[in-house]
C-alpha cells in the first residue's frame, strides 16, 4: 500500500473516531437538559391557594405552558409554617420534574422555627425570583383607624390589645410586622393562619385587628373599600398603591421589609438542567401577557442570574437569623 493511501486511511479512521466522540459527548450530556421539559413539571407552592405566592407561578407557569407545549402542575402544599411543602421538594427526585416556588420565607422561617427539616443553602439551588411583591398593613374601616400612626398610638396605649394575623410563622408578613412592632415600639398578639385569604378573613369580619398582606389577595377588598390600606413595608410606594405611605414615611425608620416570591429545585439537580428551567422560566416572564397580569395583581417581574441568586440567597440566609434575634423570636 502506497504512503499517500496509508495516510487518507489514518485520515478517515482519526474523523470516525472524533465523530463517534463528538456524539458521545452529545449522548453523555443528560437528556432531560437538552429538552427540558418532556414530561409535566410539579410546582409545589407551600401555601394556600389565593396567596401571592400562589397567584405568581399561576401567571407565569401558564406562559411557560403555552411556550413549551407540557403541563405545569401547581400543588398546594401548605402547614408547617411552609416547612411541609418545602421538605416535600427537598426529598423529591433532582432531575428538574419537582420545582419549589416559595416566597423569601424560605429563609426566614428556618431562622425561627427549630427543627426544620431541610437548609436552604444546602438542600436547594436557586432557580431565579418571579414577582417583587408589595406588602401592605391592612384594617377593617369598622376599626375607625385611618393612619399607621392612628395604629401605633392605639397600641401603645393599650398594651399587647392589638392583634395582628401572618400566614404562618417566620413567614414574611409575620416577620414584616414584627419588624414594625419592634421599630415602632408597642406590643401585640400574633394569630397564625395557613395562607393570606383566611388572614384577610378575619381582619374583614374585624375578629383579627390587622394584618401585613402580600398585595396580590388583598388588592381586590382595598379596591371595593372593604378594607383600608395603612402603609406598604417596602422602601418606595408601590405602584399599585400610590396614595399609600411607606411605613418609613409614616415616622418609623428600620422597619421596611421586602418580599418577593422565587424558584428552587433540590440542590443536586444538574447545573445544566437548572440553567434551561432559568431560561424556560425567564422567557414566561418576559411575555406580555405575564407583565399584564402582573400589573393587575400589582406586583413587579424580578429576574436574577443563577450565580447572582444563589449568593442573594446566602446573604439573605444569614441576615433572616439577625432578625429573627433582633426582633426576640428566637434566642
Amino acid at each position: 500500500m502506497t504512503s499517500s493511501a496509508t495516510k487518507l486511511r489514518a485520515f478517515c479512521a482519526a474523523t470516525v473516531i472524533a465523530g463517534f466522540v463528538a456524539v458521545g459527548s452529545v449522548l453523555a450530556e443528560p437528556a432531560e437538559s437538552q429538552a427540558w421539559p418532556t414530561k409535566s413539571v410539579r410546582i409545589v407552592v407551600p401555601f394556600a391557594a389565593g396567596s401571592a405566592t400562589d397567584l405568581v407561578p399561576r401567571a407565569v407557569f401558564e406562559q411557560v405552558q403555552s411556550q413549551t407545549g407540557r403541563t405545569f402542575v401547581i400543588e398546594n402544599r401548605p402547614g408547617g409554617g411552609t416547612t411541609t411543602g418545602t421538605a416535600t421538594v427537598a426529598k423529591s427526585d433532582p432531575d428538574g420534574y419537582t420545582v419549589l416556588v416559595h416566597s423569601n420565607g424560605f429563609v426566614t422561617t428556618p431562622a425561627i422555627q427549630a427543627n426544620v427539616p431541610y437548609d436552604p443553602v444546602k438542600d436547594f439551588s436557586g432557580v431565579t425570583p418571579l414577582a417583587a411583591v408589595p406588602m401592605v398593613l391592612v384594617i377593617s374601616p369598622a376599626k375607625k383607624i385611618k393612619t399607621l400612626k392612628e395604629l401605633v398610638a392605639y397600641a401603645k396605649a393599650n398594651p399587647g390589645k392589638l392583634n395582628y394575623a401572618a400566614a404562618g410563622i417566620g413567614t414574611p408578613p409575620h416577620l414584616t410586622m414584627e419588624r414594625l412592632r419592634v421599630a415602632a415600639g408597642f406590643t401585640g398578639q400574633i394569630v397564625p393562619f395557613k395562607g393570606a385569604p383566611e388572614a384577610l378573613t378575619e381582619v374583614l369580619t374585624g375578629r383579627v385587628d390587622v394584618y401585613f398582606s402580600p398585595l396580590p389577595p388583598a388588592v381586590q377588598f382595598i379596591q371595593n373599600g372593604q378594607l383600608l390600606p395603612l402603609a406598604v413595608s417596602s422602601l418606595k410606594r408601590a405602584a399599585a398603591l400610590p396614595n399609600v405611605p411607606t411605613t418609613t414615611e409614616e415616622g418609623f425608620p428600620n422597619s421596611d421589609f421586602d418580599f418577593y416570591s422565587s424558584m428552587f429545585v433540590p440542590k443536586q439537580t444538574p447545573r445544566n438542567v437548572v440553567a434551561r428551567i432559568h431560561d424556560v422560566t425567564v422567557k414566561g416572564l418576559q411575555t406580555e401577557t405575564t407583565k399584564a397580569r402582573f400589573t393587575k395583581l400589582g406586583v413587579e417581574p424580578l429576574i436574577m442570574a443563577l450565580e447572582d441568586f444563589d449568593a442573594r440567597i446566602a446573604r439573605e440566609t444569614k441576615i433572616a437569623v439577625e432578625l429573627a434575634k433582633a426582633t426576640g423570636l428566637v434566642k
